[in-house]
């Protein structure tokens, strides 16, 4: 089979969020002497050619016609890191090289549709142009939601393509594409083919994650649970109706983690490795971490941790909630993540006016690993999770996970006191049952015994790609077929 994945977002080269793990990790378990990989993504500025020996192809200029106006793109490649799965940036610098960031803020609307829709384009024409005639196109989230549309109306008669199944794949239903229906011209759809409730169309608007739902061949949710949720009003986001109406093509598979870069015996960028057999020198990356965030170190005393886009999905209202009660725990807590001015702007305050909580409004994917390795606890508790990658790293390192029961979290943490516990779980979205949860866990942290058979528990547990891949080959497999 010939494969093609479609992001935006791609692990190590660009992240933004789990979609960039996943598309740097699933390919690599999915490539055989069966499968032909390739994937695309877009040549953001901040990306280090240099590093990563990305070459401009010979021959690459492709121009596009989209609106009135024509635009020029050039492709170029490497293979991902320790595989030989090529990677093909799409270039343009007036939609992707020209920022040193994924997802710019404060752009205008309308261009921030051209983006997406410019690349997808780009992407089919140039697999074209590639002689890569793909069985299988993967595309993820509504960045790429409009290929399986192109594919069901501009290309369903085009020879390349016509043995071509798409899959979708969503990583957050909340976020969909909505806008104006004109953008359809420019994009080169015919609206009255598309515009419709089984199409694009959503109460008069124009919804191309909507359209991706109903024209894609295979819809996959990043966890079971989540697959489940979202054919619900409360999860829905307002498409509930649409995927029930689509049940019969989605299926839910849990997301991985790759634990060749996610292991504490391994790891690099942590300041002393350790296993499940020799935990000694966890305490010591406590000790370290506590340094990072100007906090005393106290062993007996537990470090609880939040890694987090901070948004309203992330939970952060809950926090707010119970301000007062945290900053009176017997825990120090550190929080690292940047996001809505409200959340930074309540980080910066707590940081200033608590004992016990240090915030940094900022991401670095080697502080993140000392977090996890240095931290006793890690708080997850989300409004709605898809899947979550944060809760199944700190697992591999020993640190428990306190999530609340919602998608992939409810998936992935075994909650106390069963047996066979790897975390702690709260159900209802509510502050209080959070702050239970976290006073259960420090409880419990007191008991050494125990502790320590819920850390052995957390670093045995198993979420590797090995077993979800086989699921999606299956897929490919049976579309194919």
């Amino acid at each position: 089979m010939k494969i093609l994945y479609a992001t935006f977002e791609l692990a190590p080269f660009t992240k933004v969020g789990g979609l960039a793990d996943v598309m740097g990790s699933l390919p690599k378990y999915i490539e055989n002497d069966e499968n032909e990989i390739a994937i695309f993504t877009p040549l953001i500025g901040s990306i280090d050619q240099e590093k990563y020996n990305i070459k401009e192809l010979e021959n690459s200029r492709l121009q596009l016609n989209f609106g009135y106006a024509e635009y020029v793109f050039t492709l170029k490649m490497c293979k991902l890191p320790n595989t030989n799965i090529n990677v093909f940036f799409i270039d343009n610098p007036k939609f992707f090289s020209c920022f040193n960031c994924v997802y710019p803020s404060g752009i205008d609307s309308w261009y921030e549709q051209e983006r997406f829709i410019t690349f997808s384009k780009a992407i089919i024409e140039y697999a074209r142009l590639l002689n890569f005639k793909p069985d299988i196109i993967h595309c993820n989230d509504w960045h790429t939601s409009m290929i399986p549309v192109w594919m069901k109306t501009s290309y369903k008669n085009d020879e390349f393509y016509k043995n071509a199944k798409t899959v979708f794949s969503i990583h957050n239903l909340a976020y969909q594409g909505k806008y104006f229906p004109e953008i359809l011209d420019f994009a080169g759809i015919n609206k009255e083919e598309v515009f419709h409730q089984y199409g694009v169309e959503h109460y008069g608007c124009m919804i191309w994650l909507k359209g991706a739902l109903n024209y894609a061949d295979k819809i996959i949710a990043v966890s079971p649970k989540y697959a489940q949720e979202i054919l619900t009003y409360d999860y829905g986001e307002g498409l509930d109706w649409t995927l029930r109406n689509n049940e019969h093509k989605l299926k839910g598979i849990l997301n991985g983690i790759d634990y060749t870069e996610f292991n504490p015996e391994t790891d690099k960028r942590i300041d002393y490795n350790y296993s499940s057999s020799k935990l000694a020198n966890k305490e010591k990356c406590k000790q370290e971490i506590t340094k990072h965030f100007w906090l005393e170190y106290k062993k007996d005393r537990p470090l609880i941790a939040i890694i987090s886009r901070l948004v309203e999905q992330k939970g952060i209202d809950l926090l707010k909630a119970v301000e007062n009660d945290l900053m009176n725990l017997d825990a120090d807590i550190i929080i690292l993540g940047t996001g809505e001015k409200r959340y930074e702007d309540f980080f910066t305050w707590i940081s200033y006016n608590s004992k016990n909580i240090r915030a940094r409004l900022e991401y670095s994917a080697e502080l993140c690993n000392k977090i996890y390795a240095g931290a006793d606890m890690f708080l997850m508790p989300s409004r709605f999770e898809p899947c979550g990658l944060s809760q199944l790293i700190a697992m591999k390192y020993g640190t428990i996970p306190i999530v609340r029961a919602t998608g992939g979290l409810d998936n992935t943490v075994i909650g106390y006191p069963a047996e066979n516990a790897d975390g702690f779980k709260f159900y209802n979205y509510n502050a209080h049952d959070m702050l239970n949860s976290i006073k259960q866990a420090i409880d419990i942290y007191k008991d050494k015994k125990e502790w320590k058979k819920l850390v052995k528990n957390a670093m045995k547990a198993d979420f590797s790609w090995a077993k979800s891949a086989i699921e999606y080959n299956n897929i490919y497999k049976e579309l194919t077929n």
